[in-house]
């Protein structure tokens, strides 16, 4: 009988289904219980805990009698659902902790963390809504650059500003939003193509590369880019490392540019939930589901032992 129990939520598609089931199985193996479909949007807090009904097996669960908590699903997540995980943070070890979840959701904290750790970001700038004038005097510095929500994803809400007519348009729109503080970061000149690097537990599993379309400067999926093989150099894997320390993730999707203007590598973002590759993907050679799979559950158990 197993004595460590974890609870799972993890995104279906694409695969994800069958990703999560080996998880389940290899944990299976170690003896470790896993309660799956754990959707914290659902979650009831009560004086002796906080209860999530599994989606799985409709049973409930309290949050905190478990060992701990695998939430690994980025396209569902709901200000509820963030808000259940960092109170259940505060009782059971997650993965990742939410501490450092939260900070590789924020840009501005994110790339404050990496450059102060010695890390290569692209140059950043973040003041408030009411001090437009920044905003300015950055464009006429820079000459392009890119506004970021915060706590985006995916390339979602992302604007180029690469001329003062876009600039002027953006400004108005900027003021009839609940936006606060308007995040900037300076346009890096690359070759539209991207290093994702893959980091569980400090170690190397993969890496890839995404290409923007000829339509958009994003490489993002959602953003029309696409997937290419890629061979990642020892300098490039180190920094996808350094970065994913700096950010205290456990697991890490490292995206890192090439800037030709100063000639050396970027990281553009750390994502704390990076894709498995999905069947398509394998079919065209990316195989590091399954060590990713080994890693993951290692963690786990070292997490919980």
């Amino acid at each position: 009988m197993a004595e460590k129990k974890v609870g799972i939520w993890m995104y279906k598609n694409g695969g994800g289904d069958v990703i999560e089931q080996k998880i389940v199985n290899l944990l299976k193996e170690r003896e470790i219980d896993a309660i799956t479909g754990l959707d914290l949007r659902f979650a009831r807090g009560f004086n002796n805990g906080i209860v999530c009904k599994s989606t799985t097996t409709q049973e409930d669960v309290n949050m905190l009698d478990l060992d701990l908590f695998f939430s690994y699903n980025a396209g569902e997540q709901t200000l509820a659902q963030i808000y259940m995980y960092e109170a259940v943070a505060k009782y059971i070890p997650t993965i990742n902790s939410f501490e450092a979840f939260a900070l590789s959701e924020d840009k501005f904290k994110s790339n404050l963390a990496l450059s102060r750790a010695g890390v290569n970001t692209s140059e950043f700038h973040i003041s408030h809504r009411e001090n437009p004038e920044y905003m300015i005097q950055k464009f006429e510095e820079w000459g392009k650059m890119v506004f970021k929500p915060l706590d985006g994803w995916g390339g979602n809400g992302m604007a180029l500003l690469d001329s003062r007519q876009t600039l002027d348009t953006l400004l108005p729109f900027l003021n009839q939003t609940d936006i606060r503080h308007i995040y900037l970061e300076k346009f890096i000149k690359n070759d539209f193509t991207d290093f994702r690097v893959d980091i569980v537990g400090g170690e190397f599993i993969a890496c890839y590369g995404r290409k923007a379309s000829e339509r958009d400067w994003r490489t993002n999926i959602t953003s029309g880019g696409s997937i290419i093989l890629r061979e990642p150099t020892d300098e490039i894997i180190a920094i996808a490392q350094k970065a994913s320390k700096a950010l205290g993730m456990d697991i890490a999707g490292v995206d890192i540019l090439y800037d030709k203007e100063k000639e050396q590598y970027v990281v553009l973002e750390v994502n704390g939930i990076p894709a498995f590759a999905t069947p398509e993907q394998e079919a065209m050679g990316l195989d590091f589901n399954d060590k990713k799979i080994q890693k993951i559950v290692e963690l786990i158990e070292k997490k919980i032992m």
